[in-house]
């Protein structure tokens, strides 16, 4: 993930988080703002793919991009850092209001979450990555092979 989406990411879910704390204290529960909680969730895993995905960056980014891996990092670390805040606040919050029981019910909507998400998004990009770096290993390679072969015609002329 670049360095925008990342952003995109943190801004969604410090929104949901936003909408969630008055919603709440509005005296609203748990359940009508459930949509915000997905939302929120959906793009802490976004981010947290991205935390994964810029300490393992594909060969092709390390190679070309080489200073923007680290400024994804360091936006990919920051957005992490946001979100345990957020994460422990609504934890708090959800503890006082409606008991330990109510994180423990969300954690377990989050995992279901993540693992959706995984297997549709996430291999998805995961695969097409793949895909790119395999077309960039072929045009390189076809493109070595090419000059070799000109230099030896070049040569035994």
């Amino acid at each position: 993930m670049d360095p925008i989406t990342i952003g995109a990411a943190i801004s969604g879910a410090t929104a949901a988080f936003n909408t969630i704390k008055q919603m709440c204290a509005a005296g609203r529960d748990l359940e009508s703002c459930i949509n915000d909680v997905s939302r929120w969730m959906k793009c802490a895993s976004d981010i947290d793919q991205a935390v994964k995905q810029s300490q393992n960056p594909p060969l092709f980014k390390k190679i070309v991009a080489g200073d923007s891996i680290e400024a994804t990092a360091l936006n990919a670390f920051a957005a992490k850092k946001r979100l345990e805040a957020q994460r422990q606040e609504l934890k708090t919050f959800l503890n006082m209001t409606y008991g330990p029981q109510a994180w423990a019910d969300l954690i377990q909507l989050e995992g279901r979450i993540r693992r959706e998400r995984q297997e549709m998004i996430y291999k998805q990009q995961e695969m097409r990555q793949k895909v790119i770096e395999i077309i960039g290993a072929v045009v390189l390679s076809t493109a070595t092979v090419a000059v070799l072969i000109a230099i030896v015609w070049m040569a035994t002329k």
